[in-house]
């Protein structure tokens, strides 16, 4: 009887742990950090309104069990700020997927391009260094802030869509070097102009409604990394 006993567990066991295995990826939850600036963080929308609650909000009702864990961003940063302050989070966190729009004050408080490259490039090698799939990552362009109604103060005497093109150029470099998606919304943004239901109230960041049309810009290339890992 113990003999039969025995080897009944001898042949099961290979057959549950498989069966467990496959339990586990079934039930695989992913972490989401978003890094970035005041088009990361929402400003000038309501709480639950920026691109990173929505995008989270579209994925789960899609089957993806994804939780927003993080959102580090903050008005005025710029890829120093991003490296010294919000890569310690994500490092934390240690989460399975993440966006990146980073550049815009960079580009405002005259940072070269060099530089720009440099920082932005040292950022997604860090994340992609510490992500379990390598590739999880969406690079989001710089929105054209040029064409909104108080915009051309931050120029200070530059064209601002050149210089925003210049760095997305960057960004789309490095993302095609890496294998990377970019969610690009720059051509987006610029409908902004001479449409104050697209901008805020300070008459520079988004409106919620401009942020909702971004998330749509997003959402299928992080749905197209994500939905393997379904709830």
């Amino acid at each position: 009887m113990l003999r039969k006993w025995i080897l009944s567990v001898l042949i099961l066991a290979p057959a549950c742990i498989i069966l467990a295995m496959k339990e586990g990826k079934e039930t695989t939850h992913i972490k989401y950090v978003a890094l970035g600036d005041s088009y990361t963080i929402g400003e000038g929308a309501k709480p639950g309104e920026a691109f990173p609650d929505l995008l989270t909000k579209h994925l789960e009702e899609n089957g993806v069990d994804i939780t927003l864990s993080a959102n580090p961003s903050v008005t005025g940063w710029t890829t120093e700020d991003l490296i010294e302050k919000e890569l310690p989070v994500f490092d934390r966190i240690k989460p399975e997927f993440v966006t990146l729009l980073i550049g815009v004050n960079d580009w405002v408080q005259g940072v070269d391009s060099g530089t720009f490259h440099k920082n932005l490039s040292y950022i997604i090698d860090h994340v992609r260094a510490l992500l379990p799939v390598k590739n999880k990552l969406v690079l989001i362009t710089i929105p054209d802030f040029g064409v909104t109604p108080t915009g051309k103060r931050y120029s200070q005497g530059r064209d601002i869509t050149k210089g925003i093109a210049d760095f997305n150029a960057i960004i789309k470099t490095e993302a095609r070097k890496r294998n990377l998606s970019v969610a690009d919304i720059f051509s987006e943004t610029q409908k902004m102009k001479n449409n104050p239901e697209l901008t805020a109230l300070d008459g520079l960041h988004p409106s919620a409604k401009e942020y909702a049309i971004w998330e749509k810009i997003i959402y299928p290339f992080a749905y197209d990394l994500l939905k393997d890992s379904p709830r």
